[in-house]
């Protein structure tokens, strides 16, 4: 896979400006301690950053359609340094942390899918969609070395310290970009221009709005495994004494975000030899089967129930490029920005949804136990098979270069029809 020089500096500049991301959750326990908080806002500082980014990317993705996305990038990462610096040397309690925390998520707003427009507008047909994949690539490595970034920096600096990569790399995003991705002029779109925020447009194509559905039921179940790991296999590791346990929960997750990088990045590959539509329902369907029974594998011994949690990581994530790729690529010309706002919308309301939907449920069967577990981890079942029944109504495209099956799923619209 070759990627233009454009392409390869947005890929590094995305991999710079998460390497702080998820440094505040990492830090967590060490703030509520600093600064005395609740349990509750605790849970309000972790979830006003994805509370903002739903609230902010309609406006800023769909900006990119009437604007180079270049220039909403640099501004964002911009204001995602500020955002770090200023949590970790002027935020001084859980009102002034909410603050900053909220403009982290702006920032990831108008750097995340905006950065993934300025992408998508230098590359076309396969070489897009494998832009696209090393862009989930990059953003999921910085990621998953995030905890450990901020956690080392924390036991040897303290936690303002372990912030400072955060504020640094979004800084060193800029330049790459600046320097790196050239300015494009907005290609010329026949006919009016309709209003900045009018989506209508975009929920008419059935085929990107079926990949944005799929990617909504898509994080929906990747929060909810992500949020929950760590005391899901805490409670297993507890359920018997002096078991064997070759990873602790926490390392576990690590890897499996590790894991889900190579998964999205090949399973994109697989999308486009095998057809898109076929491979992700396939996804869907084989993922809601182990959503199913993961959580009764509780009554496991840990190694075996680490061992599954890492297959169904893979699964998960396999995936992801893939649904992004296609929503980007069944884009109307002129509506690609407009087009990712709503897929973004629509994947990070489903990530808040999906811990929110596992606690609740947990809650209702009594607290954590075997029988508690597997329900609630089930509840994910059926979210991804009304999302599974949506994708086959909606009937999507595969994209240019994607090999197409006759038995995959009759499309409702092509590229010829928009």
């Amino acid at each position: 896979m070759t990627l233009s020089r454009g392409a390869v500096a947005m890929c590094a500049a995305q991999a710079c400006a998460q390497i702080g991301a998820f440094g505040v959750a990492a830090l967590l326990p060490t703030l509520i301690t600093a600064w005395s908080l609740s349990n509750t806002e605790a849970g309000w500082i972790s979830g006003i950053y994805y509370a903002a980014y739903t609230v902010v990317v309609p406006l800023l993705s769909s900006l990119t359609d009437r604007v180079d996305p270049k220039r909403v990038y640099l501004g964002s990462v911009a204001l995602t340094a500020v955002a770090f610096a200023g949590f970790a040397w002027v935020a001084t309690g859980f009102w002034s942390a909410l603050m900053f925390r909220a403009l982290m998520g702006a920032g990831w707003a108008g750097s995340y899918m905006p950065g993934l427009k300025a992408l998508s507008d230098l590359t076309e047909g396969p070489q897009q969609s494998r832009a696209v994949a090393a862009h989930a690539a990059a953003v999921g490595v910085s990621g998953a070395l995030s905890f450990g970034i901020a956690g080392a920096v924390n036991a040897w600096l303290g936690w303002q310290w372990a912030l400072v990569p955060g504020a640094l790399g979004a800084a060193l995003a800029f330049v790459l970009v600046l320097v790196g991705v050239p300015a494009r002029p907005l290609r010329t779109v026949p006919g009016p221009r309709g209003a900045l925020l009018d989506f209508r447009p975009i929920f008419r194509n059935r085929s990107a709005l079926a990949y944005s559905v799929a990617y909504c039921v898509h994080t929906w179940e990747m929060s909810a495994l992500r949020g929950w790991v760590v005391a899901f296999l805490t409670f297993v590791a507890a359920q018997r004494s002096g078991t064997w346990t070759p990873l602790a929960p926490a390392t576990v997750a690590s890897v499996m975000g590790l894991i889900g990088v190579w998964a999205s990045v090949w399973g994109n590959e697989l999308a486009i030899r095998f057809g898109r539509r076929r491979f992700i329902l396939g996804t869907m369907l084989t993922s809601a089967a182990l959503a199913a029974v993961i959580g009764f594998s509780a009554a496991l011994p840990y190694a075996a129930a680490a061992g599954l949690v890492l297959l169904y990581a893979l699964l998960i994530w396999s995936d992801s490029s893939s649904l992004t790729a296609g929503s980007a690529g069944s884009a109307e010309p002129g509506r690609r920005g407009a087009t990712l706002a709503v897929h973004s919308t629509l994947g990070y309301a489903g990530g808040f949804l999906g811990p929110l939907a596992l606690g609740a449920t947990l809650d209702l069967l009594g607290g954590a136990s075997v029988m508690g577990w597997g329900v609630a981890f089930g509840h994910v079942t059926v979210a991804l098979l009304l999302g599974a029944l949506a994708f086959v109504w909606l009937g999507p495209a595969d994209l240019p270069g994607d090999r197409s099956l006759a038995a995959a799923l009759p499309p409702r619209q092509t590229a010829a029809d928009r």
